[in-house]
């Protein structure tokens, strides 16, 4: 069994007739490589620019979920904006983990712009 991706949007192929992807704002859910390995399982997100402290990774029974929320709405006195798009900026995405994944284990670091996700296997 492999990871999969968790569909949590409500009726995704009606959203995706009416409205297009800027509008739902896919654009902030980032680029993800999953990678089975002998030992282990790995999901790679680019995260370019997050820090560590910016990420929530929590685990719900057999669902993992990476999350991020990061307000950029800070004060700045002496500017007068023109037009402004910078604000409140999040996203989740839930996985599904396969049976012979270890839970206890999962161990995850953001170096160079890739949030790094391990999650090794039961022993046979």
């Amino acid at each position: 069994m492999i990871l999969a991706r968790r569909n949590t949007e409500w009726l995704p192929s009606i959203m995706n007739e009416i409205f297009n992807d800027q509008f739902l704002n896919r654009a902030a859910v980032p680029a993800t490589n999953i990678i089975e390995n002998e030992k282990d399982y790995e999901l790679q997100f680019a995260v370019p620019g997050m820090k560590k402290e910016e990420m929530k990774i929590s685990l719900n029974e057999k669902y993992l979920t990476v999350a991020r929320s990061k307000s950029e709405c800070g004060e700045e006195k002496d500017s007068k904006y023109l037009r402004r798009e910078f604000g409140y900026t999040e996203f989740s995405q839930t996985y599904t983990l396969p049976e012979d994944a270890d839970k206890t284990a999962i161990s995850a670091k953001v170096e160079n712009g890739i949030l790094n996700v391990v999650i090794p296997k039961l022993s046979p």
